[in-house]
């Protein structure tokens, strides 16, 4: 499944509770907000499903509205490596589409998903006359920064427990996901699949985290108690 069938075969427009979650929408202008508008769609895909697949040209800026995906090299002729996941309220892939490259990477939902996309066109024009948008992909591209550098750390970690917590750290990031909150919805074979670990040892470590009383498990996902402990090692 490539990008192009699964935006135009199945979009539609977004409806205004959709709009309202869009989280770069009030950084504009009226006018740049009406024609982001017009131009934004969003299309559901299923389990497996894939939205962006390396070599192939980046059409479209995506955000996920709501489901959990995954950012991946599967395709590579290199060691499988699972970069991260992404939450809904994230919005991903900016600097391909600065670049005009091909993606990098793939990105496959883990589960059902909503997915919003805005054509290329439409973000450079918003990259050459938004002051407010500007600011926020430069916001962007810097924890994006920081979560890969952060990436790159939890591949070198022995330990299971920290490796969880760092993963599900950057998944509650309120500036890359603000849709998230305290809440994430994630099943434990789901947050394996993106640490790299097996759904006993990852029910292990939540088991630990929730003791140290820095998550509480709840039914269908968890709820973050202390945020700064899953991202620093000296609190787990």
């Amino acid at each position: 499944m490539t990008t192009i069938p699964l935006l135009r075969q199945r979009a539609r427009s977004l409806t205004p509770d959709e709009l309202a979650a869009v989280p770069w929408l009030p950084a504009l202008t009226p006018e740049e907000r009406e024609k982001a508008c017009d131009d934004l769609i969003v299309s559901e895909t299923l389990p497996g499903e894939t939205i962006c697949r390396i070599g192939k040209p980046a059409n479209y800026w995506f955000g996920l509205v709501d489901g959990l995906l995954k950012m991946s090299n599967d395709d590579s002729q290199g060691p499988v490596i699972t970069f991260t996941g992404v939450a809904p309220g994230g919005w991903f892939g900016e600097g391909t589409v600065l670049k005009r490259e091909v993606y990098r990477y793939n990105i496959q939902a883990l589960r059902k998903s909503r997915v919003a996309g805005l054509p290329a066109d439409s973000f450079h024009w918003l990259i050459e006359h938004s002051l407010g948008f500007n600011r926020f992909v430069m916001l962007q591209l810097n924890e994006r920064l920081g979560q890969f550098i952060a990436a790159r750390e939890i591949d070198r970690l022995s330990n299971p427990d920290l490796r969880v917590a760092r993963s599900l750290a950057s998944l509650v990031n309120p500036v890359l996901y603000p849709s998230v909150g305290e809440v994430l919805r994630i099943t434990q074979q789901e947050l394996a699949y993106l640490v790299g670990l097996s759904r006993q040892r990852v029910n292990e470590a939540l088991a630990t985290l929730e003791a140290q009383g820095v998550i509480r498990v709840e039914y269908g996902g968890l709820r973050v108690l202390d945020r700064v402990a899953l991202r620093t090692s000296g609190a787990v």
